[in-house]
């Protein structure tokens, strides 16, 4: 093939907030497949914050921290162009963490899962709501969680990708859905699109008054993925053996000083309380029930979603920036081609 692969390599080591220099583009001949491999032009780019963690100069659980000229990691959603697998015929959807680029190789083992395409579903919902995003969402709040219907949960992030698909789960579960978001129009969407019952806005004053307004009875499940202040605040109104499910901490990412160090511990005794950090990886087996639940709820349209979607691959650096600054609504992906 004449095509060129282009792909975004990591460059240096960002301080606090990534700058575009912490990134460099590339371009190579498009690989040929091998026997038994297929060649895949990637559509759709996910970004996602943990990607952050894996560029150092910061807070990370990861030891794969990424050197100077590795490939930026993420997955992909791409279609086979070109095949020596009979496993893989030309046409095939898949979603895999195959790197910031534009072709890969693959001989499948590499892949998360191929695309058995639900009608009303739209392909780019496989990187995000029916993908890695949804089933974040769902392993976190039905495994970790556990919240019973009549209960209040409370998400943070509630307008990102994984944060709007927890408030919809709990909806439709029974419970009263209650978001924390940064901006009176992030708060409207979270309600009017998403469908929660309340959203407190965290840049305005007294986060805890409002947390007592929207949830009146307090919180039985709160779904973490900010850490900080906001973690404190939610656990100062923690019902009796409320839940904690720890999906990220936002708020450390590009911290570079001391991090924040909460006050209020003692409520794990006073109350009872259950907080549980999970990763995804640790629960492969239930990831095909999980998608199909979330398609099915998507199909047939129980739920909403937002993708904010960059154009071409070298935005992907200035998009993944401006998610780590929350200038996206819902997922954000890039469209490679």
């Amino acid at each position: 093939m004449t095509e060129t692969n282009t792909r975004v390599l990591f460059n240096s080591t960002p301080e606090g907030l990534p700058v575009p220099g912490n990134f460099r583009l590339d371009e190579t001949p498009v690989p040929e497949p091998g026997a038994g491999q297929f060649l895949l032009r990637n559509l759709y780019l996910s970004l996602d914050p943990y990607q952050r963690m894996l560029m150092g100069g910061g807070w990370t659980y990861s030891p794969n921290v990424l050197k100077p000229g590795d490939l930026m990691v993420g997955r992909v959603l791409g279609e086979v162009v070109q095949t020596n697998n009979p496993d893989f015929p030309v046409g095939t959807h898949v979603v895999g963490r195959l790197g910031w680029q534009t072709h890969v190789v693959s001989d499948g083992t590499d892949l998360d899962f191929v695309i058995d395409a639900k009608p009303g579903v739209p392909l780019s919902a496989y990187l995000g709501v029916c993908g890695s995003t949804g089933v974040t969402a769902w392993v976190g709040l039905k495994i970790t969680g556990q919240p019973k219907a009549g209960e209040t949960v409370v998400v943070s992030a509630a307008a990102g990708s994984v944060g709007s698909c927890v408030g919809q789960l709990a909806r439709d579960m029974g419970c009263r859905a209650v978001g924390i978001a940064g901006g009176p129009d992030k708060c409207k969407l979270v309600v009017d699109d998403f469908g929660f019952d309340a959203c407190i806005d965290y840049k305005a004053p007294d986060l805890a008054g409002q947390l007592t307004a929207a949830a009146p009875d307090g919180v039985d499940v709160y779904f973490d993925n900010v850490g900080g202040e906001i973690l404190e605040t939610v656990m100062g109104q923690c019902n009796r053996l409320a839940r904690i499910p720890v999906c990220g901490v936002l708020a450390r990412y590009n911290e570079t000083g001391e991090a924040y160090g909460n006050r209020n511990m003692h409520l794990f005794f006073d109350k009872s309380l259950k907080m549980e950090g999970f990763v995804l990886n640790a629960h492969k087996a239930i990831w095909p029930q999980a998608r199909a639940e979330l398609e099915t709820m998507v199909a047939d349209g129980r739920m909403a979603y937002r993708e904010t979607v960059a154009d071409g691959i070298a935005a992907a650096p200035e998009a993944f920036i401006g998610m780590l600054q929350g200038k996206n609504l819902g997922k954000q992906l890039v469209k490679l081609t």
